[in-house]
């Protein structure tokens, strides 16, 4: 059988998903191989090598597949190094949430048949999000950035180790809520501002993060637009009945919560560090801007974010 590409670069996450995914990429390598789909690995030793090496792959035209083992963290790092190139990414889930992996349809717990996308699937032409801080620094993500009191649970969910996926959020958000404030933000999305106190915001092109929680529920990753989640001030009390809504994505009726879509978003509140994909991003301000098509994601049949079929 011909094969649709010449050759495959593997990057992998050993200590995603409790260190789950060193043992699913020997799985992948070994997929590979017997496949006889030639593959060189640009893991590194960080994410930045990982990062540079894929990146000067591309650049001299080496590699054009990209496979990343792991969660939403690696999916990450593959925005990072593959936004603009056209180079399509293969997600083989190995992390404790996979909301991106999810978003395309790639199934869980059978990294072969992740890897058959490769061959099967649909490679969907998808948005990406550029994130400027004020030193000029760039980052991209694919899904969420998070930049309030979800930023905060993240933080704290980093460092803990008894609880996994969407639990390690849930706990976090109960850990922190008790000392919680509302925060003073700055936000403006197209040229038109809006100031005051608020619990969360966040900025989407994809709808959920932390496992599964349906955070942004309307927001479509091919569609030009980011939506911006906007939680206005309730009593502790009130987010505490709120919150458990958003695995379902029901939270958005409430009147506390607003969802405007824009092309360039500015976020500003003291003392805020913004996360996106689950990784830290940096202290706020930050500009996002979307990228339209910048990322090819190989997928199922499906919408990416939707469950609505393409045609």
């Amino acid at each position: 059988m011909r094969l649709p590409f010449e050759r495959v670069g593997l990057v992998i996450n050993p200590t995603a998903g409790a260190h789950k995914a060193a043992r699913i990429g020997e799985q992948v390598r070994s997929d590979l191989a017997e496949r006889q789909i030639p593959f060189v690995d640009l893991s590194g030793t960080d994410a930045p090598q990982a990062i540079a090496q894929i990146r000067d792959a591309v650049r001299i035209g080496a590699i054009d597949r990209l496979v990343a083992v792991g969660g939403d963290g690696m999916v990450n790092l593959a925005t990072n190094a593959l936004s603009g190139s056209g180079v399509p990414l293969v997600i083989v889930p190995a992390g404790t949430g996979n909301d991106l992996a999810a978003a395309v349809g790639v199934p869980f717990g059978d990294p072969t048949a992740a890897v058959d996308l490769m061959l099967t699937g649909v490679t969907h032409t998808l948005d990406a999000a550029k994130v400027t801080g004020g030193q000029g620094e760039v980052t991209w993500f694919a899904g969420v950035l998070a930049g309030g009191f979800d930023a905060i649970v993240n933080e704290r969910a980093n460092g803990i180790r008894w609880a996994r996926g969407s639990a390690k959020y849930t706990a976090s958000a109960l850990l922190e809520l008790p000392v919680f404030h509302p925060i003073p933000y700055r936000i403006t999305i197209d040229g038109e501002s809006f100031d005051g106190g608020a619990m969360l915001v966040a900025v989407a092109n994809a709808t959920s993060y932390g496992g599964g929680m349906k955070v942004v529920p309307t927001a479509q990753m091919d569609d030009g637009l980011l939506d911006v989640l906007i939680l206005d001030q309730l009593s502790k009390s009130t987010f505490i009945r709120v919150f458990p809504k958003v695995f379902s994505g029901r939270h958005i009726s409430h009147p506390a919560v607003q969802i405007i879509r824009g092309r360039r978003i500015e976020l500003d509140a003291p003392g805020i560090v913004a996360y996106a994909d689950g990784e830290r991003i940096g202290p706020l301000p930050r500009t996002v801007e979307v990228a339209p098509g910048a990322m090819r994601i190989v997928g199922a049949r499906r919408r990416p974010g939707s469950g609505a079929a393409l045609p």
